[in-house]
C-alpha cells in the first residue's frame, strides 16, 4: 500500500530524490505519490522536513 502525502506538504521536493521508483511527482501545490508505482519502502518519510508523509 502506498504512502500518503498530507496537506502539510510545502512542495519543497525533498522527497523526490529519495524514491527509488520515482513514484513522487508534483501535483498543484504539493507532491503526490502514485499508488500503483510506490513499493512502500518508506524512504520518503525520513526526508520530508515537515513530516507530511505517512503510511497509508
Amino acid at each position: 500500500m502506498a504512502h500518503n502525502i498530507s496537506d502539510e506538504c510545502i512542495n519543497c521536493g525533498a522527497c523526490d530524490d529519495s524514491c527509488p521508483v520515482n513514484a513522487i511527482s508534483e501535483a498543484g501545490s504539493k507532491r503526490t505519490i502514485a499508488a500503483d508505482t510506490c513499493i512502500d519502502c518508506g524512504a520518503c518519510v525520513d526526508t520530508c522536513p515537515v513530516s507530511a508523509i505517512s503510511p497509508a
